[in-house]
């Protein structure tokens, strides 16, 4: 049998990891999409369209439903990345390598064009998953609403995934809950990107770049590092000592109170756990 040195297998696995779970989250998000803009056969373009909020609603849905199926299923693969801007972030706050992030920022890339083609083979009808402006927006306001977009998205995991605490185990569900949300106040004005992989994905497919496109690189590394600097100052100020007790158990705290015989051991009790507490957890892909 082969052996890799540890080093090469466990940055094969993030790369494929990331690859397949890239491709999946863009997949079906892209597929629903793809349905959320195709026309019944009497669909009439009206001379001054509005808001198609059912549609907005179901890709929105579409996207955060996806997003957090597939964390949830790479989560102890990867970590669930699927972003280049997430990974920006966890690098920058020491969650990553540099080496694996750059392994993983490619592989995210190609699973978001290897995504768009499928899409595209396998639906009828022009591909229809592209990130434009719309609504009015300026090139300048889209800049600016990705970035803010992706800087909630990127904080969020940061804070749910990469800061280990009890409920760590749902973040997928408070990141996917965050990027529905980020998808329904982005989606009508810049296509709601948040993820470079995702747009340039569908741009290669079908080989459409407007003069506008280096917002969706631009906005979401701003977010990235803007969320990263945010997290970094929280950290150096302590944070944690701010709003103390958050993760605590309190079983053992009603325990005490119920049977007074093991209050004598509380104060030992209590430091153990006060110590456990205080204990730095590493980040979501520290040590791999």
């Amino acid at each position: 049998m082969l052996t890799l040195p540890a080093t090469l297998r466990n940055n094969t696995v993030a790369a494929l990891g990331e690859f397949v779970g890239t491709f999946l989250f863009l997949f079906f998000a892209f597929a629903g999409t793809q349905v959320a803009h195709t026309p019944v056969p009497d669909d009439t373009v009206e001379p001054d369209p509005k808001p198609n909020l059912i549609g907005l609603l179901w890709i929105s849905t579409v996207f955060g439903v996806s997003l957090t199926a597939n964390v949830w299923a790479f989560y102890r693969i990867t970590g669930g990345l699927f972003n280049p801007s997430v990974t920006l972030a966890l690098y920058l706050v020491g969650g990553l390598p540099l080496l694996r992030s750059s392994i993983v920022l490619v592989a995210q890339i190609l699973g978001g064009i290897a995504a768009a083609g499928v899409v595209s083979a396998l639906f009828p009808g022009p591909m229809a998953v592209a990130t434009t402006l719309g609504g009015g927006a300026t090139v300048v306001q889209g800049l600016f609403i990705e970035m803010f977009l992706t800087l909630e998205l990127v904080f969020v995991i940061i804070m749910l995934a990469a800061e280990k605490h009890k409920s760590t185990f749902l973040a997928p569900l408070g990141i996917g809950l965050s990027f529905f949300l980020a998808e329904l106040v982005g989606i009508y004005f810049t296509g709601g990107s948040l993820n470079f992989a995702r747009s340039f994905g569908p741009a290669v497919v079908t080989q459409t770049f407007p003069s506008y496109f280096w917002i969706y690189l631009v906005g979401p590394l701003l977010g990235a590092v803007v969320a990263s600097g945010f997290y970094s100052l929280l950290k150096y100020l302590r944070w944690k000592e701010c709003n103390p007790g958050q993760d605590r158990d309190w079983d053992d705290t009603e325990r005490l109170e119920r049977e007074p015989i093991l209050k004598q051991f509380g104060q030992n009790n209590g430091a153990e756990h006060a110590e456990d507490a205080n204990v730095e957890r590493p980040g979501v892909l520290e040590g791999q």
